[in-house]
């Protein structure tokens, strides 16, 4: 039986194998089928590409991520983007609402000093808010985007974040005013060369999508995916939605066909703050390797992931993701149950899922939401919260105190918050923010 017609796990069962170990999948994909793609461009890059279904385009399997750029430095992002085209990245990912509106513009302005050839450009229809929800309103949008691009033509256009706030959400944003329809008639014209969606949220919404796909004929869908969401996304939430975990979001796209584009593979740099005895545990398989080498080599091993996204907004990670990438050096069998291992630690740890996007932000109180989950999520993962069982509380307390005050200003501290709930229905992960502000308030009070 040809294993294109089985999926992941029947072809697991045909072989007797089982499927216990689902990170390990790629054990099984021939490592001459992803170098295949390992062939130097014109200019004797050795990034890593893949092929659009479709077009039989060249797509940089590592993808530029512009959201974290500075807003006021473009000759900074110049630098960033003539070294990226220089070492074969292609696919620069915006959006209208990123760096509070500017990041089209700056992005535009980069990759317009580029022949039009050398790059694809992605950004996306942001119409969270309910002024954007008439189709003359969408439409603004969307020209303005054009102009601030310096386009005339959408490489790969997203409705954006679909999922949050359910089904009621989608028909408002998407699917009542028509906007969808207008959509597909515009990459029916070329203005739009390929249609996705960005996923953030209820799960049912994605599954009601792809099962339209004979409708809407997905090019691509934009999922977030890395080794501690593959089985734990769910787990981790704790949030208003119906979530589900990568490994289905993944699993069910590679079934229907279609393509996959990553985000947050590094989770927003979360995972550069795991505990000491799981980096301790990569360095001692490859001592030479950072964390974020690992995070990135696992999601990019995935056969059917057309880019993976990073936000580079320095010169020295950019270098280090064109090198992971330039080629991909698929990992092992070793390598993924090490991982897997490291997953299920990280786990049982109860960080908040936060990645540090910011889409909470400004909060109308000035709390720095992202700011003090990253502090509470780093004192977790060093063992530097304190417990009540610990015989040193008092002196684990105040030494988080005394931390915590040095490292978050007065105004911008957990204790600002007011339950306004502004920050839910704006955060892509689902994360109860006022909840698991309360927690943090809870260990300064000493609780």
């Amino acid at each position: 039986m040809s294993r294109k017609s089985l999926n992941r796990r029947e072809f697991l069962k045909k072989l007797g194998i089982g499927t216990g170990s689902a990170m390990a999948l790629m054990a099984l994909e021939p490592l001459n089928s992803l170098a295949q793609n390992n062939n130097k461009d014109n200019s004797g890059n050795h990034m890593t590409y893949r092929t659009q279904h479709g077009t039989g385009e060249k797509v940089s399997l590592l993808g530029f991520g512009m959201m974290r750029l500075p807003r006021d430095n473009q000759e900074l992002v110049n630098q960033l983007v003539d070294y990226a085209i220089e070492h074969g990245v292609n696919y620069f990912d915006t959006a209208p609402m990123y760096g509070r509106g500017l990041n089209e513009g700056i992005t535009g302005a980069a990759l317009s000093r580029h022949p039009r050839d050398k790059y694809f450009v992605a950004t996306k229809m942001s119409n969270y808010d309910e002024k954007y929800w008439t189709l003359d309103s969408a439409k603004e949008m969307y020209e303005n985007s054009f102009k601030q691009l310096r386009v005339d033509y959408i490489d790969y256009y997203l409705m954006h974040g679909v999922g949050q706030g359910g089904m009621e959400q989608l028909e408002k944003r998407f699917l009542n005013n028509g906007l969808l329809d207008f959509l597909v008639k515009e990459r029916e014209a070329g203005r739009i060369r390929h249609l996705g969606f960005s996923y953030h949220g209820d799960v049912r919404v994605f599954d009601w999508l792809i099962n339209h796909n004979n409708d809407y004929h997905w090019d691509f869908v934009q999922i977030q995916m890395n080794f501690l969401d593959w089985r734990h996304a769910s787990l981790q939430k704790g949030g208003w939605k119906e979530d589900a975990d990568a490994e289905y979001l993944y699993n069910k796209l590679e079934k229907a066909g279609i393509q996959a584009v990553i985000m947050e593979p590094f989770r927003g740099g979360a995972l550069s703050k795991m505990p000491e005895d799981c980096v301790a545990q990569l360095k001692a398989m490859h001592p030479g390797d950072s964390v974020a080498r690992w995070a990135f080599r696992w999601v990019s091993s995935h056969p059917n992931i057309l880019t993976t996204l990073s936000g580079m907004n320095v010169m020295e990670h950019l270098v280090e993701n064109v090198a992971t990438h330039s080629p991909l050096e698929p990992c092992t069998p070793a390598e993924n149950e090490l991982l897997e291992k490291i997953a299920d630690i990280m786990q049982g740890i109860p960080t908040v899922p936060c990645t540090t996007c910011a889409y909470c932000m400004p909060c109308p109180y000035g709390v720095d939401i992202p700011g003090n989950f990253t502090f509470y999520n780093n004192a977790l993962n060093n063992n530097l919260l304190p417990h009540k069982s610990d015989p040193d509380y008092a002196t684990k307390q105040a030494q988080f105190v005394n931390d915590y005050f040095k490292a978050i200003p007065v105004a911008a501290r957990a204790n600002q918050c007011l339950d306004c709930e502004e920050c839910l229905k704006k955060c892509p992960q689902g994360i109860r923010i006022p909840n698991q502000l309360s927690r943090i308030n809870s260990v300064l009070r000493g609780r």
